[in-house]
């Protein structure tokens, strides 16, 4: 029989030390993915991981089991996410209209067919997570926690609301602002929603490079430990599906990334002491 959750939340409360680490080991990759989504940059979100895992342990005796236990987890992890310091990318204070003159810049920019084939591959895909997620750092917390969780984990409105402590009707509002901010965006600049529309992964990568934004020998998430990679296929038939969909999938598309840490014995360190 498959022991949940609640059950490791059980025999912790009665001082199993072992099922602290079955806990940990069972939230940390999707903790981890939440808060790599909201702050971007992989060491950023390590940093918060652990915060929120001991958080999570120190706090259970203040589970009641008046929710799933991952619901609660997510709140945890969401009430740190949003009250957190702000990440290296968010004191960017990038927008959406900053992107837009990037792209413009980066379009107008010199390039060529050998310069595109060039940048094919892991540099190219690298640059295609660096900004779908940093265009998730243009929308205010409120928004960008809404989106991820309804949209990158499919929380429905319940549990979305239960997540955030607000209604159910508030969160589809939240969600659904977010959606139209994204979607506005990248149906008007992005190539992969549509073919027709200037901005080309392969097409600004250099531009990237020369402006230091991105670094061959230092890619962020092409190389990312994750559970499989994304079907090619998914991309390629995103023209054939309306525009609601094609965002949709573009963000679950994303690889199911994979804590590079393994939090148990830092969080036992934490506890031990």
């Amino acid at each position: 029989m498959d022991v949940t959750l609640e059950d490791l939340v059980t025999r912790a409360k009665d001082g199993e030390r072992e099922a602290l680490g079955d806990i940990v080991r069972r939230v940390q990759d999707r903790v981890y993915g939440l808060a790599l989504r909201m702050l971007y940059h992989p060491a950023d979100a390590e940093d918060a991981t652990q915060e929120i895992l001991i958080k999570v342990i120190t706090r259970l005796g203040t589970f009641r089991g008046e929710s799933r236990f991952e619901t609660w987890v997510w709140r945890v992890a969401a009430n740190h996410l949003l009250t957190v310091r702000k990440s290296r990318a968010e004191r960017m204070e990038l927008t959406l209209e900053k992107f837009a003159e990037d792209i413009d810049r980066g379009v107008a920019a010199t390039w060529s067919d050998t310069d595109a084939e060039a940048y094919q591959g892991l540099v190219a895909e690298d640059f295609q997570w660096r900004c779908l997620n940093a265009l998730l750092i243009c929308l205010d917390r409120d928004q960008r926690l809404a989106y991820i969780l309804g949209e990158c984990f499919e929380l429905d409105s319940r549990r979305g609301g239960e997540v955030l402590d607000i209604a159910p009707a508030a969160f589809r509002k939240r969600l659904s602002r977010a959606r139209a901010r994204l979607r506005n965006f990248l149906g008007d600049k992005c190539g992969l929603m549509n073919p027709d529309n200037p901005c080309h992964c392969d097409r600004m990568v250099k531009y990237n490079i020369d402006r230091g934004w991105l670094k061959p020998d230092r890619l962020l998430f092409a190389t990312h430990p994750a559970r499989g990679r994304p079907d090619p296929e998914v991309l390629r038939k995103l023209p054939q599906v309306d525009e609601m969909a094609r965002l949709t999938a573009l963000y679950r598309y994303q690889p199911d990334y994979v804590s590079p840490t393994d939090f148990v014995e830092e969080i036992k360190a934490v506890i031990n002491a």
